[in-house]
């Protein structure tokens, strides 16, 4: 005799609400995180070298009369305000990219070589065609990290490349790059002393012309790093699961390599090339998010640049009345923090 057996209760609804609830702590982890990004903002454009009532900054934003105070405010805070969260928010999801793609926990944007592919150019303009403006340096460096990025794609393979090669590839053109910087920068001491700064990593010389000129090409970096969550996600897990999730791996590697281009090499442009964010930040975020690219690249793009602004701001306050750069201090209290979470048992399980 047969007895029918209790029907087995669905695992739907034991893990509906879950996944609901990790997306909603997730969703309002971001909400979170895009308010501290405004507070960030504000204390960038309140605070400085040089110390300011808040009733003049705010007469500065809202009623600039073009003198004193207001020009401080609105002239060079807000633009460094601006540059900042557009530069940070490239560098991190720069580096978010670069980790999935070669599946390289190290990987930043400098693996493959655009940071050096900007500097080489900056320095060449200046050295060999006597370029001095900011203006001028934005278009030679984003050339250079373009020209770096394709020749890196060939020579890892084209068709054929592995996150392995990419990363070798890029690698030797870092070094050999940077070596011919430092043979340039020794024989020609008019170029060292005017890329004394821009090595560096700052946001001191920003100005709404350059904001101008790099904000387009951030603009579609970031349209198509967001674009790119899904296929990131199938690629994470290797090769042959994802051409079986119906992954394109050239086409998704080529789109990727495009993307950290046009986001490192317009804010390697504008900024100079300012270390450890682009590897520090996604790290940080995998630890709130998880593995998903989904909820990665968005958080790495309100969370850098709270890393490079809180930073900027820091460096205008430890050494009043001059400066520190933003390269040097973003290196001084990453170094330690990523130490510490390479260190955690969760963190060096990913």
């Amino acid at each position: 005799m047969l007895v029918d057996s209790p029907p087995k209760q669905s695992a739907e609804p034991q893990t509906a609400p879950a996944s609901r609830k990790r997306h909603l702590l997730r969703a309002t982890g971001l909400l979170v995180a895009v308010g501290v990004l405004l507070l960030v903002c504000v204390a960038s454009i309140a605070v400085g070298a040089k110390s300011i009532p808040l009733a003049d900054v705010w007469h500065g934003l809202f009623d600039n009369q073009g003198s004193g105070n207001d020009v401080i405010v609105a002239d060079v805070r807000v633009p460094r305000t601006l540059l900042g969260l557009i530069a940070g928010a490239a560098l991190g999801l720069a580096g978010a990219v670069m980790q999935a793609l070669t599946r390289n926990p190290l990987a930043e944007p400098g693996l493959l070589g655009v940071n050096a592919g900007a500097s080489a150019a900056v320095v060449s303009a200046i050295s060999f065609l006597g370029v001095t403006s900011l203006t001028g340096y934005v278009w030679f460096a984003f050339l250079g990290a373009g020209v770096v990025s394709v020749l890196v794609y060939i020579l890892g393979g084209s068709r054929s490349a592995t996150p392995v090669r990419l990363a070798l590839a890029g690698t030797a053109a870092t070094a050999a790059l940077y070596g011919y910087i430092n043979a340039v920068q020794l024989l020609d001491s008019a170029a060292l002393e005017r890329l004394r700064f821009w090595t560096v990593g700052s946001l001191a010389s920003a100005d709404m012309e350059t904001i101008g000129k790099v904000a387009p090409f951030i603009g579609v970096g970031v349209l198509l790093a967001l674009l790119l969550a899904r296929p990131l996600n199938a690629m994470e897990m290797g090769d042959d699961t994802a051409r079986s999730l119906g992954a394109h791996l050239n086409r998704t590697r080529a789109l990727s390599m495009l993307a950290v281009t046009l986001l490192c090499g317009a804010a390697t442009a504008a900024c100079g090339p300012i270390i450890f964010i682009g590897l520090m930040i996604p790290h940080l975020v995998r630890s709130i998010t998880g593995p998903d690219m989904r909820w990665i690249l968005p958080y790495a793009t309100v969370l850098a640049p709270v890393l490079l602004l809180g930073a900027d701001v820091v460096g205008r306050v430890v050494t009043r009345p001059a400066e520190l750069q933003v390269g040097i201090v973003t290196a001084l209290i990453g170094g330690p923090v990523f130490i510490h979470l390479v260190r955690r048992k969760r963190m060096a399980q990913l």
